[in-house]
């Protein structure tokens, strides 16, 4: 007999939300991805669970083309709130190998939208600031390549030779 996954209850989904944020914040994205599709098994629309799947997923980001960006990248697109939709897909551009001047379109579009007393766009729009100031290096190297939509990143580039994510 082949195991089979079972299925959890609808009345336990805020207990299991709970344990996926726990296994998030104990450094386990594992974990909390295998709950968020438990969670989302019985539950396809749940937009927390299918948030806290896609952060998951980038908690696991190496920076390698194993990385599940694409996965990431549709639960955050499924999400029904366009300021959630902005700012996480911002939160992961700039998770993948820290693509800053696109998370930074994606936080100033979230901010024009976001709830009253929610500054979390700003907050991470201030990281990605901070970030372009602590890296002097990283301002020469966007200014010295133009690219056209059509155009391809070059193979090797010095911010990868120089350290990989940054």
């Amino acid at each position: 007999m082949q195991d089979q996954l079972k299925s959890i209850s609808k009345a336990g989904i805020p207990e299991a939300i709970a344990k996926a944020e726990l296994y998030r914040y104990l450094n386990e994205p594992e974990e909390a991805e295998s709950i968020c599709r438990d969670i989302l098994a019985v539950d396809p629309d749940h937009q927390l669970a299918r948030r806290m799947l896609g952060l998951a997923i980038s908690d696991q980001f190496i920076g390698a083309a194993s990385d599940r960006y694409a996965e990431a990248q549709s639960c955050f697109q499924s999400l029904r709130d366009s300021y959630e939709r902005l700012y996480y897909s911002g939160l992961l551009h700039e998770r993948r190998a820290k693509l800053v001047e696109e998370a930074m379109h994606c936080f100033a579009e979230a901010e024009k939208i976001r709830p009253a007393g929610n500054d979390d766009s700003i907050l991470r729009w201030n990281r990605c600031v901070r970030l372009l100031e602590s890296r002097p290096d990283f301002h020469v190297e966007r200014a010295e390549h133009s690219f056209d939509t059509a155009d391809t990143p070059p193979i090797t580039s010095s911010l990868r030779r120089a350290g990989g994510n940054h």
